[in-house]
């Protein structure tokens, strides 16, 4: 995997050049769950995919189910929500998601894939606010729903497509 400017990866998606237009997939990583979102074929909407559990011997399992996303979303790269402080710098929370990118680098799967770092600051805040009325009763639900749309809010605020 490679780490590109937001803005490189976003006019690498631009120039695409295949005949089907390339897609983002959206990461919320956890320290128990990996929330994924995908963009629609435009990629102008993201809607929210699944959860991925995170345990420290399943990293080759998860890296084998993105590849397999990769090629059946035409996926041009990730867009992983990274915990910044209010003040722009890592907060204590970001070593879980570089903890997690550098695992998924090492196994050597996603070799061609393209990755970009997205603040993420409230995400799953912002969600929980809208799932509360909902009233959900059991718990793993409410959290794999939070993380799905949590993915969703990270692929969805980024600089618009302009065509």
């Amino acid at each position: 995997m490679r780490l590109l400017k937001a803005e490189e990866l976003f006019r690498k998606l631009l120039e695409g050049g295949s005949k089907k237009q390339p897609r983002l997939l959206g990461l919320d990583v956890g320290s128990k769950y990996v929330g994924l979102a995908v963009s629609d074929q435009k990629n102008r909407i993201a809607l929210p995919l699944s959860v991925l559990g995170r345990t420290k011997t399943n990293i080759n399992l998860m890296a084998d189910d993105f590849k397999t996303l990769v090629k059946n979303y035409s996926l041009a790269g990730l867009v992983v929500g990274y915990p910044f402080n209010l003040q722009g710098q890592s907060s204590p929370d970001a070593s879980q998601v570089s903890l997690l990118v550098g695992e998924l680098c090492k196994t050597g799967k996603l070799d061609d894939l393209s990755y970009t770092y997205w603040d993420e600051n409230f995400t799953s805040k912002c969600v929980e606010a809208l799932l509360n009325p909902l009233k959900l009763n059991d718990p793993v639900e409410t959290k794999t729903m939070t993380d799905k749309f949590a993915a969703v809010c990270i692929l969805q605020v980024r600089p618009p497509n302009p065509g």
